[in-house]
């Protein structure tokens, strides 16, 4: 591994249409029901293999952050379906109000997170989880508790993200497993550099993605996953009420067995948005973050060729052109936007 000259890939900044694409298909799960019932639904199609111990990866966010996934949504789904499961998290990198265990408790409070147990992983310690065919990485650092777990559902508010141009399944586990001190900082620094932000565009995406890897090579068969496509900012939760304002209309819920497959559906369902979607593939090409994507293809964690279900219209396959055709090019808050972020509603 570390015998040879490290070189990131390329063409992160380069969209690569469904029609040019090539290999097997995976099948991702589509409703425009963003309610605690579509979310419900949806996850009923993606929960065989999630049993006994379950953690639940989501970004529980900063400080009254304006774009999470509703409270209730996710309440109602532990209530019905995920009764015995846990919230996993683990601290940030920066300093914020998730930087510490004690601040990320008092933070968890503030925005809701206390129907349930929320473990954050790294507070007691770290672990290692092994790397396979990493290029970067050989182990990633994790919170120690990660692999205490017997099946792991990734529940990801999908958005833009500062560093990595898009945050979905991968960003959600890539980053948020990895411990707040040594993971994120393998992830996101150069060795001996003064600049904690030093690592970019391919290379990070490439080092996320193997952080990712290891986790989801742990759980491989009880593991499944789940984007929100609502309240999309160009910023991820950890920038809380400093997101930059939501421009990009909301679009749905997609969920999956495969990692690679929802997280390109989501990115496709952007690219086909009628007139809506520019500022958020400016934000993904500017940070070649499209190398997510074709790097968990070379690692083979997945498939880019999907079949989406839309369980809407009676689980008909459709395109990701159809899925968006009726969206107004126009976001528009709904009532869960009561925190005092950018997109409170009046």
């Amino acid at each position: 591994m570390n015998g040879f000259i490290k070189t990131p890939g390329s063409d992160g900044n380069v969209y690569v249409p469904y029609e040019k694409r090539s290999g097997e298909k995976s099948t991702v799960y589509f409703t425009r029901d963003l309610s605690e019932k579509g979310l419900m639904k949806i996850f009923d199609r993606v929960s065989d293999g999630l049993c006994g111990k379950i953690a639940v990866k989501l970004h529980t966010g900063e400080a009254e952050g304006p774009n999470i996934i509703p409270r209730p949504w996710v309440k109602n789904l532990f209530e019905k379906r995920l009764e015995n499961a846990t919230i996993v998290e683990t601290n940030t990198y920066y300093e914020g109000s998730r930087y510490t265990t004690e601040a990320h408790r008092e933070t968890l409070k503030i925005n809701g997170w206390t129907f349930c147990p929320v473990d954050i992983m790294d507070e007691n310690g770290i672990t290692v989880l092994p790397v396979k065919g990493g290029k970067w990485f050989g182990e990633m650092h994790v919170g120690e508790t990660l692999p205490s777990y017997d099946s792991f559902l990734t529940l990801t508010h999908f958005k833009g993200h500062t560093m990595g141009g898009f945050g979905g399944s991968n960003k959600n586990i890539g980053i948020g497993c990895a411990d707040g001190r040594v993971g994120k900082k393998e992830i996101h620094t150069v060795t001996g550099s003064d600049d904690m932000w030093s690592i970019s565009k391919e290379e990070f995406m490439e080092r996320m993605t193997e952080s990712t890897k290891a986790t989801v090579d742990n759980f491989a068969g009880h593991i499944s996953f789940i984007n929100v496509m609502r309240n999309m900012s160009v910023d991820c939760d950890c920038a809380g009420c400093d997101a930059a304002p939501v421009v990009t209309p909301d679009i749905g819920i997609l969920a999956s067995k495969d990692i690679l497959a929802v997280d390109n559906a989501c990115i496709d369902l952007i690219y086909s948005l009628p007139g809506g979607g520019k500022d958020f593939i400016e934000r993904v090409e500017s940070r070649h973050g499209l190398r997510q994507l074709s790097y968990m293809k070379e690692l083979g964690m997945g498939n880019d060729l999907y079949t989406l279900i839309d369980i809407d219209n009676g689980d008909r396959a459709i395109t990701a052109e159809e899925a968006v055709a009726d969206v107004s090019p126009d976001w528009v808050p709904d009532k869960f936007n009561t925190f005092p972020g950018r997109n409170k509603l009046s």
